[in-house]
């Protein structure tokens, strides 16, 4: 009898120790974060270039403005997103998107082009790749441009305009990248280099800042200028798409190309 009776008192321990889970199945979840916490707002994470004013740049008060980042803010509280700005080195956009650090390319994206790399919303905006000289300058045609030197911004559209206007191409004398547009048009005034090749759209509202640059007739090539997601983030793509369109009716993107442009270049809800 002694001996059952310390046998039975040993199995009530174990049982007991079992209950506390010093010793029970370690795969069951504990309560502590079992659950995902509640969530908040999404977040449109805007890869943009700053210095590329009127789309994306710093105001005098360093804070970061322009069409595009205006428009993304308006499109963002459509959605009931919250809004992350996130400047970027424009030749590492690919780079950006892939790995999450944005979720989307918003800045004078030309999507021209690009239709097979990115999902793209719909065009909002058109746009031509244009030569710029300055304002006093003999250069009036694309052939006058023969052994002279332009720059451009590397890892942009005006890249590929350029590459697919080899005989153009050709004729130059030096084709030199820059990091920015911006650079590009201070070397310009500068004499540093002949002519840019840019966006007109960007071009113009220089111009229209007082800028004493003109834009050649002759463009490179035309574009449409629209919103670059992740290829195959089509729900994200439609979310914005639907903000776009609400805005467009609500005459918001006629009232923000007025503000920048002086007249209405948006091309939704016409």
């Amino acid at each position: 009898m002694k001996k059952k009776s310390i046998l039975a008192m040993i199995m009530v321990a174990a049982f007991a120790l079992t209950a506390c889970g010093g010793g029970g199945d370690t795969s069951a979840p504990s309560s502590e974060g079992s659950a995902p916490a509640a969530s908040g707002s999404e977040t449109l994470i805007v890869g943009f270039d700053q210095s590329f004013p009127p789309m994306g740049f710093k105001d005098d008060k360093g804070e970061f403005t322009g069409f595009d980042i205006e428009l993304a803010k308006l499109a963002a509280e459509k959605m009931g997103y919250d809004i992350s700005l996130q400047p970027i080195d424009w030749d590492s956009k690919d780079a950006e998107l892939d790995t999450g650090n944005i979720n989307c390319i918003w800045n004078g994206f030309t999507m021209t082009g690009r239709e097979g790399k990115y999902t793209f919303s719909k065009p909002y905006m058109q746009n031509r790749q244009v030569l710029v000289v300055k304002k006093d300058s003999d250069i009036k045609t694309l052939a006058d441009l023969k052994g002279k030197t332009i720059e451009l911004q590397q890892g942009s559209t005006a890249e590929n305009a350029l590459n697919d206007n080899g005989d153009f191409k050709d004729s130059l004398g030096t084709v030199t990248m820059v990091p920015e547009n911006m650079t590009a048009l201070t070397d310009l005034e500068q004499g540093a280099c002949d002519a840019v090749l840019m966006d007109e759209v960007v071009a113009r509202y220089n111009i229209a800042q007082g800028r004493a640059f003109k834009v050649l007739d002759e463009a490179m090539s035309e574009e449409e200028y629209a919103v670059g997601f992740k290829l195959g983030d089509e729900d994200l793509a439609k979310k914005v798409d639907a903000a776009l369109e609400e805005l467009a009716k609500e005459g918001k993107l006629k009232e923000l190309s007025e503000k920048y442009f002086k007249e209405d270049i948006t091309l939704l809800g016409k």
